[in-house]
């Protein structure tokens, strides 16, 4: 008899709001190739009609939605032989499955609340260490993410990084200017790093030019727009809004350099897209990073005195070729966790 899996997601291209949802998507199209029994389940909002998905209808505030969402896993736990959650939405669910069920759960972290937010929910970090500590394996997606946890909840999780992502460039972009173009895209929260870019970027306009164009969308956004003005830069940033799937690979091939200015970046899929379409990258230390020879990226601080140089050194750099790691290796990893689960 197969084994029968159930992953509860928050996220599925193209309603995503980051790696993880990314990284959701490659499992489950991964384990439905191998023939794996696999059932996917999200908030209905953001579900595709697909076989092999549920849908559950969630309302409210964040938590609000977990909670339902992890009530209607828990009721159907009972049909599946394994549970894989992620982060911190999907620990209640995990739990109440393994409690009230012979399934077994894997818990995976693709980042904690602590490196999204300066001031991190006591509730939200609870969810956390039971995600570590309650789960029959929990799996972060770098050695960097690892060491963080084992640090603040006392346990090591196993790692299994992501895969590496490309994007194919359907649409041609011409930013229209004879200037270099230095691109970032992703969501404009605190974790991101974007007021120490702008800031550095306004410290690399006084001996340069360019033009950095921002992608991406988050509650931030207002607050880096008006930082901009602030800064006397807007003539030299431009905000684009959120970016769908078939222009992206066009917007980083036609950027000169990729930035990755994050406070903390516990893989990075945006470092290996921008690798991908051959754009150089400057980036902070990120998971991605224990994948990649050092000569791949242009290594900077989150801070803007590093970064502003670190632009400079980046146009001066060739991009590198570098092979990177397939979602197969990722899925193949997680099939022996499963397998050694229920042995």
């Amino acid at each position: 008899m197969k084994t029968k899996l159930m992953i509860v997601g928050w996220g599925y291209p193209p309603k995503i709001d980051g790696g993880l949802d990314i990284a959701v998507k490659e499992l489950f199209e991964g384990l439905k190739s191998q023939e794996i029994d696999v059932t996917l389940m999200l908030p209905a909002k953001r579900a595709p009609e697909e076989k092999n998905i549920i849908s559950v209808e969630v309302e409210g505030d964040m938590f609000s939605k977990a909670e339902q969402l992890s009530r209607k896993a828990a009721e159907k736990a009972s049909d599946y032989d394994i549970i894989h959650t992620h982060d911190w939405f999907g620990a209640e669910a995990g739990f109440k499955a393994s409690k009230y069920s012979d399934v077994k759960w894997v818990s995976t972290f693709h980042s904690l609340s602590s490196s999204r937010s300066r001031t991190p929910s006591e509730k939200l970090e609870k969810l956390e260490e039971i995600g570590l500590k309650k789960s029959d394996q929990a799996v972060a997606v770098s050695d960097k993410l690892a060491d963080e946890i084992e640090e603040k909840y006392g346990e090591r999780p196993l790692t299994v990084y992501n895969g590496f992502s490309g994007i194919e460039n359907q649409k041609d972009i011409d930013f229209d200017v004879d200037k270099p173009v230095f691109f970032y895209v992703g969501r404009h929260a605190e974790q991101k790093g974007l007021e120490h870019l702008l800031y550095g970027f306004k410290k690399y306009l006084e001996n340069n030019e360019g033009l950095l164009v921002l992608g991406g969308d988050g509650h931030l956004k207002s607050s880096l727009e008006e930082f901009v003005e602030i800064l006397g830069i807007e003539e030299y940033v431009r905000f684009e809004g959120f970016i769908p799937d078939r222009e992206l690979g066009g917007y980083y091939s036609a950027a000169d350099v990729f930035i990755s200015p994050s406070i903390n970046e516990p893989f990075g899929l945006t470092i290996s897209e921008a690798l991908d379409s051959e754009t150089p990258v400057v980036c902070t230390e990120s998971g991605i990073n224990e994948l990649l020879p050092s000569e791949a990226v242009t290594l900077v601080e989150p801070e803007s005195d590093s970064i502003a140089e670190g632009l400079q050194k980046s146009l001066e750099k060739e991009s590198v070729s570098v092979d990177g790691r397939s979602w197969n290796e990722m899925v193949d990893e997680y099939i022996e966790i499963y397998s050694d689960l229920i042995q």
